[in-house]
């Protein structure tokens, strides 16, 4: 039985590749879920496509938050994460899956969840198409030693190398993509400062190897210098934050960098500091905690880390009060303000390292032929002005695996099809 072919095509678009090309004008076929052309399309084979005229808006692939958590609930309250019922917990995830698909982030990589299967649940429900939301790789409850928790109600403790391999495998049992550990503190709390390292590297190499060994990945919290180098003596993955990076883990980092990503959370940072007020957290207060020698001492160490090609991809510990869902792009536009990026390097950080955080460097972060077609059709020029991406009325079009998320009002239509016992095999595609 043949199968059903579908086909859009986008007619005189900006192509923003992200290969590090300047954008160039062109067209771009997909066919179902994938890319099947790009530049010049052929006219038999866009032979009826849906047309959406790009009118030279900029085409380029969804974004990457690599510092996600669905189940953050845009609340100051920390312990009532813990606290808040799992059926509104639910019900608020699959919120903030929506709201990072309707930003235009079609991947997603989970850096901790609440709750144990809230993560997973999302995810299976985004792949089943049960509800809209990006590509997810699903995390649980954070792993941290007995004393070193920064929200006792959201995480999963566990001592020494044999405790660390019960836990990861108890992770594993519920359905994760990677494991998290949350190895230093955070000044918000109070009691938890982030220089102190709480795990010991038998314990950080126990739960690495024991995820590894089971094809997992491995994330931490990791703010102090020593909890960056054990990240990288042990093989952690993904390192979140890196404030304190000294010179040493530095040299450790770059000399990993073909396969360590950083994600810094700078958002968190900039706005715990300056945005925080009016939830009880005041900047006067967030200076004297350590705030504002963190952000200056991250911001100088990301920079260094940028110049030597180490991968720092963005993703903001979005969910708090002062951080809420639906404001993720602000990290693109710290990357080019605070840390040096282009704004093309900003992109190439949201999309191609995207695609290989992802783990799928062949098939998602590009415009490219072969590609997994999740798109974003931008009105306006992020490369000329980054913040652009921050106002979802400008991402008009939203496209995951070939299939519209969002289609902009103004556009739509249709062309008639043709008359009943006069077809027109030479009719142009259908024009929206």
């Amino acid at each position: 039985m043949p199968t059903t072919t579908s086909k859009t095509l986008f007619r005189n678009v900006s192509i923003l590749d992200s290969t590090g090309a300047d954008p160039y004008p062109g067209d771009v076929l997909v066919e179902n879920d994938r890319i099947a052309a790009v530049g010049s399309v052929e006219t038999a084979a866009a032979e009826g496509a849906r047309v959406v005229e790009g009118r030279r808006r900029t085409l380029m692939s969804g974004l990457c938050d690599a510092h996600t958590h669905f189940t953050w609930n845009n609340s100051a309250d920390l312990d009532g994460l813990g606290a808040l019922p799992v059926e509104e917990h639910l019900l608020f995830a699959i919120e903030s899956a929506k709201t990072y698909i309707d930003s235009g982030y079609t991947m997603c990589l989970g850096a901790a969840s609440a709750k144990d299967r809230l993560d997973v649940v999302c995810r299976d429900a985004i792949n089943a198409g049960r509800i809209p939301g990006p590509r997810y790789l699903a995390n649980g409850p954070e792993i941290a030693v007995t004393g070193g928790a920064l929200v006792k109600g959201i995480t999963k403790f566990a001592d020494g190398p044999e405790g660390m391999r019960k836990a990861v495998r108890e992770l594993i049992e519920i359905g994760v993509d990677q494991i998290k550990l949350s190895m230093t503190g955070e000044e918000i709390t109070g009691t938890q400062r982030a220089e102190d390292t709480y795990f010991s590297d038998e314990e950080t190499a126990a739960a690495v190897a024991e995820a590894h060994r089971r094809g997992k990945r491995v994330c931490a919290h990791a703010r102090s210098a020593e909890s960056v180098k054990m990240c990288v003596r042990n093989k952690v993955d993904i390192i979140y934050h890196a404030s304190f990076t000294d010179a040493e883990g530095m040299d450790m980092l770059e000399a990993n960098k073909d396969w360590v990503f950083v994600a810094p959370g700078i958002n968190w940072l900039v706005a715990t500091l300056y945005e925080a007020e009016s939830f009880g957290f005041p900047q006067e207060a967030a200076e004297a905690v350590g705030y504002k020698k963190e952000l200056d001492v991250a911001i100088e160490g990301l920079r260094e880390m940028h110049r030597r090609g180490i991968k720092i991809l963005p993703g903001g510990d979005y969910g708090f009060a002062w951080t809420p869902h639906g404001t993720y792009a602000r990290d693109l536009e710290h990357f080019v303000e605070l840390l040096g990026f282009t704004p093309m390097e900003a992109i190439i950080s949201a999309t191609a390292w995207g695609g290989e955080i992802m783990l799928q460097p062949d098939e998602l972060g590009k415009v490219q032929p072969g590609y997994l077609a999740d798109l974003l059709l931008v009105d306006g020029d992020p490369l000329a002005d980054i913040t652009v991406l921050q106002d979802n009325s400008k991402i008009n079009y939203i496209m995951k695996d070939g299939t519209f998320h969002k289609e902009a009002s103004e556009d739509t239509g249709a062309t008639p099809p043709p008359q009943p016992g006069n077809p027109d095999r030479n009719q142009a595609p259908a024009s929206v």
